[in-house]
């Protein structure tokens, strides 16, 4: 793994799609986004969801492990974000009770 001033993912990052739920459920609560900090540590938000990550940085891909609440409801997971060809960000997020989804963030 690559020091964090390395890793092309750092910063804030709008969430704009997603392959499980309705893209309107989105921005349900907050505007949808996610944030990678130099620190190790991020978080991201979208529809009734809160999260915070502990991280591991690469170039141009992140992995975390990440815990928060879900309409009150404790969740925790794992997950990766990568730079796709595009400059856009792909998500892939698991939930440890099996769920899984893939979600698009475009840099703020």
């Amino acid at each position: 793994m690559s020091r964090p001033a390395d890793c092309q993912i750092l910063g804030r990052w709008r969430i704009v799609e997603n392959d499980t739920w309705d893209d309107d459920c989105l921005d349900l609560v907050d505007p949808a986004a996610i944030l990678f900090e130099p620190d190790g540590r991020g978080e991201f938000a979208f529809g009734c969801i809160q999260a915070g990550m502990d991280l591991e940085y690469g170039r141009t891909i992140v992995f975390f492990r990440w815990a928060g609440c879900d309409e009150g409801d404790e969740v925790t997971g794992s997950g990766s974000a990568e730079v796709t060809d595009d400059g856009a960000l792909q998500i892939e997020l698991s939930f440890d009770n099996a769920d899984e989804a893939v979600l698009t963030a475009r840099r703020e």
